[in-house]
């Protein structure tokens, strides 16, 4: 079974793939989260998938099927980052990252180095934050120290305004 045959339910502000053969192939490409009966997509997965041809959409109120133009306008009611979420994920995995939800704390994904995922812990977390939007010091230097105390690189990705990407790599500042 190819990607292009999977097919997702829009209910409750979220995407479901409810036949268990799609749920398996997407979890083992590193996309979405076990449930019973099959899994569930974050917003950013579910809009990578239907904007690469991979999958289709369906509301299941309307039963129409969802462009990505119109999956975003209805994710936005309950996440108003989520256009950034998506450009930074999209990003990754364009660069061929297995990405997925980061661990709180402002830490948006985890990231897997090429080849990596299933077999070893993710290397990388990342803090995205968009350009023009400031953020406190404090915030980033809490994730630092986090990204520290798991072993893992820190990579802050910042969204300039025409939409592209820019990473940084933090690490520890020691004035004594």
């Amino acid at each position: 079974m190819s990607e292009s045959e999977v097919e997702g339910v829009f209910r409750d502000e979220k995407v479901f793939i409810t036949r268990q053969e799609d749920a398996d192939l997407l979890l083992k490409g590193g996309y979405g989260s076990a449930r019973e009966g099959g899994s569930v997509l974050a917003s950013y997965e579910a809009l990578y998938l239907l904007s690469e041809g991979r999958m289709k959409i369906i509301d299941d109120v309307t039963k129409e099927e969802l462009s990505p133009k119109s999956l975003l306008e209805r994710f936005e009611v309950a996440d108003s980052e989520v256009w950034t979420k998506y450009l930074i994920y999209r990003d990754l995995r364009s660069r061929g990252y297995v990405v997925r939800e980061g661990v709180g704390w402002g830490i948006n994904f985890r990231a897997y180095e090429r080849g990596a995922y299933g077999e070893k812990a993710a290397k990388f977390i990342v803090f995205a934050i968009c350009e023009g939007n400031p953020i406190p010091v404090d915030r980033l230097r809490e994730a630092l120290m986090m990204a520290q105390n798991m072993k893992k690189e820190i990579i802050v990705a910042v969204m300039d305004r025409r939409g592209e990407m820019v990473y940084y790599s933090l690490s520890q500042l020691d004035l004594r």
